[in-house]
């Protein structure tokens, strides 16, 4: 079974980037789709970027489009989302989570229904 554990989280102040790191153990993620989701206080967890088992396709949510990415390291068994120009309104508790991807190597996914392997969770706070 895969278990995941997010890193990079912290306090940065408005237009500042950081780098989420998803590290795996127990399993390779090879065959695995990722995905990244958030969390603000007071509001429903969403999506924010996923990555394909291959990592040919990835996709964005609009309200990070062009200021995040996100790329996976086979050799390292992680996965990462590099955030730039970030906001106020990215405050928030970052998740990486995975699907077992065995039909397709470049399918993403936006819907949490879809991956059932989950990581705690790292904090991201962005001060004005």
């Amino acid at each position: 079974q895969v278990q995941l554990v997010e890193s990079g989280g912290g306090l940065v102040q408005a237009g500042d980037s950081l780098r989420l790191s998803c590290a795996a153990s127990g399993s390779t993620l090879r065959m695995y789709g990722m995905g990244w989701f958030r969390q603000a206080p007071g509001k429903e967890r969403e999506f924010v970027a996923a990555i394909s088992r291959s990592g040919s396709s990835t996709y964005n949510a609009g309200s990070v489009k062009g200021r995040f990415t996100c790329s996976r390291d086979s050799a390292k068994n992680t996965v990462y989302l590099q955030m730039t120009s970030l906001q106020p309104e990215d405050t928030a508790v970052y998740f990486c989570a995975a699907r077992l991807s065995l039909l397709s190597s470049s399918q993403t996914s936006t819907q949490q229904s879809d991956y059932p392997i989950w990581g705690q969770g790292t904090q991201v706070t962005v001060s004005s």
